[in-house]
């Protein structure tokens, strides 16, 4: 005989196999400074991480890759909002409208299972998407 379970169950098994996200992380502020533009990023993490190291993807205007980088936030105490900023030379603010965020480089945590899963990703900027 076959069960099946009712839906809210489904999708709750769904969400626990799927585990909690390692951080959050929002591209709060973009600013053009000499020969680079500065992002800068706010991340929260529920289990506390020793090492956070993300792989990004910067597309242009026109939707090419314009550039790729590790973007290192160190540790992030539990319960703590971060700011983290990074200069991504020779790009210009104004013609950056996607940052995609490819993966994870490097996540360590005293947490079990804390860096199971993608970090939840957002933007605060209109016209800048952040993708996860």
């Amino acid at each position: 005989m076959i069960r099946t379970l009712p839906i809210p169950l489904l999708l709750a098994a769904s969400a626990a196999l799927a585990g909690t996200p390692p951080a959050t992380v929002e591209l709060n502020a973009l600013e053009q400074v000499e020969g680079a533009c500065r992002a800068s990023f706010a991340a929260e993490s529920a289990p506390g991480l020793e090492a956070l190291v993300l792989e990004a993807v910067i597309f242009d205007a026109g939707g090419a890759v314009a550039q790729m980088t590790l973007l290192d936030f160190r540790d992030l105490p539990a319960g703590r909002m971060r700011v983290r900023q990074f200069d991504l030379a020779g790009l210009d603010c104004a013609s950056l409208p996607r940052v995609l965020i490819n993966g994870m480089e490097t996540c360590r945590s005293a947490a079990d299972g804390a860096c199971s899963g993608l970090p939840e990703v957002r933007s605060r900027l209109e016209g800048v998407e952040l993708l996860g």
